[in-house]
């Protein structure tokens, strides 16, 4: 896929090299598989490939720097300071967002509100945020109890696999004994619960 020049000054082979620099290689396979998935989704349900692909692209993209950066950033940057009663799982997308802004020079805002979501998820999300939220659990490297089922549900019903990634996620997350970011109960509590009550 060729980019417009819209929404990064990088072509896409450009930008896939700035992300590999940043990341292992286990990392950066993880990565084309969610952009494969994530262009699949935009084709299907409507929305831009190519923001698709320049989002997931760029969604792990702070996953493997140290937590000292991150704390530093949180700090300075005006954060909501609980966020350091968390660690990487949360602060590579809500915190990372802001490094691919400031280091690759993406503004689009949907693009970045996709990056911030694509972990915890959130009560309002545009097609864009469910799209990377769902194709980062369902890539085709992905092989957990459930995967196989999360991909069916999602080639039917792009809400429904939101909500289906969120309750497994949070069962997960609980079996684990880990402590849950307020927004992914709020993301649980709309999509999961919500929509439950909708349909009764």
């Amino acid at each position: 896929m060729d980019f417009s020049g819209k929404y990064t000054a990088f072509k896409r082979e450009e930008l896939m090299q700035e992300v590999q620099m940043h990341m292992s290689e286990r990392r950066f396979q993880h990565v084309l598989g969610v952009e494969e998935m994530a262009v699949a989704l935009a084709a299907k349900y409507g929305a831009s490939k190519e923001k698709a692909s320049i989002a997931a692209l760029t969604h792990d993209y702070a996953k493997e720097r140290p937590d000292e950066e991150f704390e530093l950033i949180i700090k300075r940057d005006g954060y909501d300071q609980d966020l350091l009663n968390y660690g990487n799982a949360i602060w590579h997308g809500l915190v990372g967002a802001s490094m691919v802004k400031r280091e690759l020079g993406i503004e689009d805002e949907e693009i970045l509100e996709a990056i911030r979501l694509h972990t915890t998820g959130a009560a309002k999300m545009s097609l864009l945020d469910k799209i990377i939220y769902v194709a980062d659990y369902i890539e085709p490297g992905r092989n957990f109890p459930g995967v196989k089922e999360a991909r069916k549900v999602a080639l039917v019903d792009l809400d429904e696999a939101v909500a289906y990634e969120t309750k497994h996620t949070l069962l997960h997350l609980i079996e684990q004994e880990q402590k849950i970011y307020p927004k992914t109960i709020e993301t649980y509590n709309y999509w999961v619960v919500g929509k439950a009550e909708q349909s009764v």
